[in-house]
């Protein structure tokens, strides 16, 4: 499988762990770039992030016009279809790219997926069937894509894995409700999740950057 481009932030120290930022709808990987610095995550943890480009797809939401996206979306109630093949397809290439980075030296137990939007779907649909155990989980503004089929397909190996979600109350693109029905559907299946609001919009606000970085640091300080 070609290996999805992406910008790195390389620590100024030899890597000890990855995080890999999934952007959301019609963004790019250069969408989360300014919020690793905000993180202030210490150089001595030797943090090195990947911000993957998802391809350039048509949109069905949005008539059809390309832009990047890891899958289609076909709508936005709870009632929509889903793009079950292209959601397989991106879960596939974070795959890869999580494998590259164990090639480089991180033990997948040190590798983290944070996503917002679109990209804290995929984050939360690949992680949760990864077979191997990785270090956590962030879905910021985000939602549980084909939830019905996880109970079947989930890996043990990421049962107790972190799960940080973080959503705005007043947010009208991805609902609050779909956010709380995530956190309600892992929940019910016995995962652990840090479940964090915040009065914004479909948006990533400072408090919610502070409690990230503060979750990160006690995964890669364990």
């Amino acid at each position: 499988m070609e290996t999805l481009p992406y910008v790195e932030i390389a620590p100024t120290i030899p890597a000890r762990a990855t995080i890999i930022c999934l952007h959301g709808l019609g963004a790019d990987g250069y969408d989360l770039s300014d919020i690793v610095p905000q993180l202030h995550l210490p150089a001595a943890l030797g943090i090195r992030c990947l911000l993957p480009h998802a391809p350039v797809r048509p949109i069905t939401l949005n008539n059809g016009y390309p832009m990047r996206g890891w899958y289609d979306i076909l709508g936005l109630d709870k009632h929509s279809l889903e793009d079950e093949k292209g959601i397989y397809q991106a879960e596939q290439s974070i795959q890869h790219l999580i494998a590259q980075e164990e090639a480089r030296g991180i033990p997948s137990n040190r590798i983290i997926l944070i996503g917002f939007s679109q990209g804290g779907a995929l984050a939360l649909y690949t992680a949760l069937r990864y077979p191997k155990p990785l270090g956590g989980i962030a879905a910021l503004s985000a939602y549980l894509p084909i939830a019905p089929t996880l109970a079947t397909t989930a890996s043990p190996a990421n049962h107790a894995t972190p799960i940080f979600m973080a959503h705005g109350k007043d947010d009208l693109l991805v609902p609050y409700e779909f956010g709380q029905y995530a956190r309600a559907h892992l929940e019910k299946l016995n995962y652990t999740v840090n479940w964090n609001t915040y009065p914004m919009e479909h948006s990533i606000c400072t408090a919610e950057i502070q409690d990230l970085s503060t979750w990160v640091q006690t995964i890669i300080t364990q």
